[in-house]
């Protein structure tokens, strides 16, 4: 139902983008190529169409988008991710902390010396 709900979500957002792309606030657009008057819709009623043609579409892209949060669906997940599930087979290993050579310290600070010449 969450699926039917956004598609028709996604029709009206186009019929609306279209719609409100035909209209020109100052009575222009596709008003404008109705010049005679004796048309079947004039140019005041093509006007009125589009217009309550945009009100209808916004109002019901408002009502549906409530309606797709009650549909949404919860706790249906019924596997994992790729990645969690690669996670879970791999085998769990100790990680150790290397250890490095460190020359012993004396008391006062200085380090031995073993007769080694430094190396650069």
């Amino acid at each position: 139902m969450y699926t039917a709900i956004s598609v028709l979500i996604f029709i009206i957002c186009i019929l609306l983008i279209l719609i409100v792309l035909v209209q020109n606030s100052k009575g222009g657009g596709l008003a404008s190529s109705f010049a005679s008057s004796n048309q079947i819709m004039g140019v005041r009623k093509t006007t009125d169409f589009l217009e309550k043609a945009t009100w209808t579409l916004a109002t019901t892209m408002m009502v549906l988008c409530v309606l797709a949060v009650f549909f949404i669906p919860r706790g249906e997940r019924t596997s994992q991710s790729a990645i969690q599930e690669q996670i879970n087979a791999q085998p769990i290993q100790q990680q150790t902390i290397p250890t490095f050579p460190t020359n012993p310290v004396n008391e006062g600070g200085a380090t031995e010396n073993t007769g080694e010449t430094p190396t650069e």
